[in-house]
This record gives structure tokens, sequence and C-alpha cells, in this order.
């Protein structure tokens, strides 16, 4: 794995930030947060995402969205029970799909890095993205710092 451009090791590169509390159950066998943990944690972060861009009850009826890939790099040991925080910005916008990108830090430092390929369907088919949603996602841009 190369080594992730520093901008994405600055937390003020993200628009949007969440804290989140570690658990017990998130620890592996050697008292580390396990990789389930750090995919969740991810989670947490992007959908909070989507609903400040697209929140449930403007979506159009034959309209979903549905993610297509996710790659996690693991860049340090995460550990219980310290907290988390999830930066979570838009780094790329394609014609009918976007790429969320993330950051984990704990203590202050990154621990893991996430991309997200989102894919929107309209009526069971990719269809090129609403102006509307093209205008909201880029106010979610990361701004490399």
């Amino acid at each position: 794995m190369p080594k992730p451009e520093s901008w994405r090791l600055n937390a003020a590169s993200y628009p949007v930030h969440l804290e989140l509390q570690t658990r017990f159950q998130d620890m592996d066998i050697n008292g580390h947060l396990n990789n389930v943990a750090f995919a969740a944690l991810f989670e947490s972060g992007r959908v909070l995402l989507n609903r400040e861009v697209r929140p449930l009850e403007e979506r159009p009826a034959n309209e979903r969205t549905m993610v297509a890939a996710v790659e996690i790099n693991y860049l340090a040991e995460g550990n219980f029970p310290d907290p988390v925080q999830i930066a979570t910005g838009i780094g790329r916008l394609g014609t009918s799909s976007w790429t969320i990108v993330q950051a984990m830090f704990q203590n202050g430092r990154a621990i893991a890095t996430c991309d997200t390929v989102v894919v929107c369907r309209t009526d069971g088919q990719a269809k090129p993205l609403r102006a509307e949603m093209v205008a909201e996602l880029e106010t979610k841009l990361v701004k490399p710092a």
C-alpha cells in the first residue's frame, strides 16, 4: 500500500467531522480495534455525510444509492476506550457516482483512511446525477490542506 497523500492525514481537509466512542466489543484478541469496527465507524461517518447532502425526505422515490466499492487502509492500531474522529468529504464526482474519502483519527494521529464509491441509480439504471445533487455534493468536496 502506498503512503497516503499528506492532505489525507490532515483532518482540516475534510468538511464533515464526527467523534465516536469506541466500544469494548470493538477489540480483537490483541486488544486493538478490529477491522469490522473500523468499517462500522467509517460507515457512521459516511451516513452522516449522505444525510447532510441528501435528506431522506427530499429524495425522489425512484432514486437509490448503493455502495459499489470500499477500500480501507490501516495505518496504525486503534485502541479502546479512546474515541475516534471520523473526517469525511467528497473526493471525486463522476457522471452517476461519487467517491467519499475519509480518515480516522485517534489521539491526534491518523489511524486509517477509507475510500467508498457510491453509485446513484434512477429507475433501476445508472443515469447522470441530477444537477441539484451535484450542487449538494460539491459543497462537501475535500479541500486538501
